[in-house]
């Protein structure tokens, strides 16, 4: 297949009202994309929205904000029906959701357990659900998981637990709709400097995770910065269409298989 352009491309992001999200529709709008739908979760996210929206109008593409609780299976259908209604189809979908919860197993409430399977395993296997039906031929689908999948530490049994089966999810997805052309992949960051991280986390633990990585000293905090993961998401959903089925650990050497 030929060089892969985002000129004409539909893109819906789920959480791209700010962080990395904001960042991949902002990126993807200035490569060309011809519209970008930015889902974003609550009243709490919506000016940030709205300025994600201003700045992929200011960098030539159209887009629309739609809000949705993606933890109930009918919105997250809606989602994608409503960017087909507004744009005649979707060609690419990211997912960047995500809830950290890190607590001692003896302290997890079944509350955090439901929260964080919510909205890390079934919204994102209700998201790929609805790719795979509304995607266009050739489409590209993208989730956020953890690198954390890879790491043996205390505290963080319930977040890459739940985040854990999206990598099943993306394999079993991408041998059903590679038929029609469409890869899944997943991208598992480091511990990203933005407040998603620094609400759960110590000093001292901020400290040993911007120590922890091979490349550390090379980053401006010693964690993942957003600006590295924004670009492999371009390149999954352009000229990497041949990766499908994987989950890429961008992480500077936090954590390996």
């Amino acid at each position: 297949m030929s060089k892969q352009s985002l000129n004409g491309k539909v893109v819906l992001i789920v959480g791209g009202a700010k962080n990395l999200g904001g960042l991949v529709a902002r990126d993807l709008a200035a490569s060309g994309a011809a519209a970008i739908v930015v889902h974003y979760n609550s009243d709490a996210t919506r000016a940030a929205a709205e300025e994600t929206l201003k700045a992929v109008n200011a960098a030539g593409a159209q887009a629309i904000a739609i809000q949705g609780d993606l933890t109930q299976p009918a919105n997250v259908a809606q989602l994608f029906e409503q960017a087909i209604q507004a744009f005649g189809k979707v060609d690419i979908a990211v997912n960047t959701a995500g809830l950290v919860i890190k607590k001692p197993i003896a302290e997890v409430t079944e509350a955090d357990y439901d929260s964080s399977f919510d909205i890390n395993s079934k919204a994102a296997f209700f998201f790929i659900q609805q790719a795979g039906k509304h995607l266009a031929d050739n489409g590209r689908i993208v989730s956020i998981v953890s690198s954390l999948l890879a790491a043996y530490t205390p505290f963080y049994a319930v977040y890459p637990g739940s985040k854990a089966p999206v990598e099943h999810f993306t394999r079993a997805a991408s041998k059903e709709f590679g038929e029609r052309g469409i890869s899944v992949n997943a991208i598992g960051p480091g511990p990203m400097d933005t407040p998603f991280f620094y609400g759960q986390e110590s000093k001292e633990a901020v400290e040993y995770h911007s120590s922890a990585a091979a490349l550390s000293k090379f980053s401006k905090t010693g964690l993942t910065d957003i600006e590295d993961i924004a670009p492999i998401v371009k390149f999954l959903v352009t000229d990497g269409w041949w990766i499908t089925g994987q989950t890429l650990f961008a992480n500077g050497g936090y954590t390996t298989r």
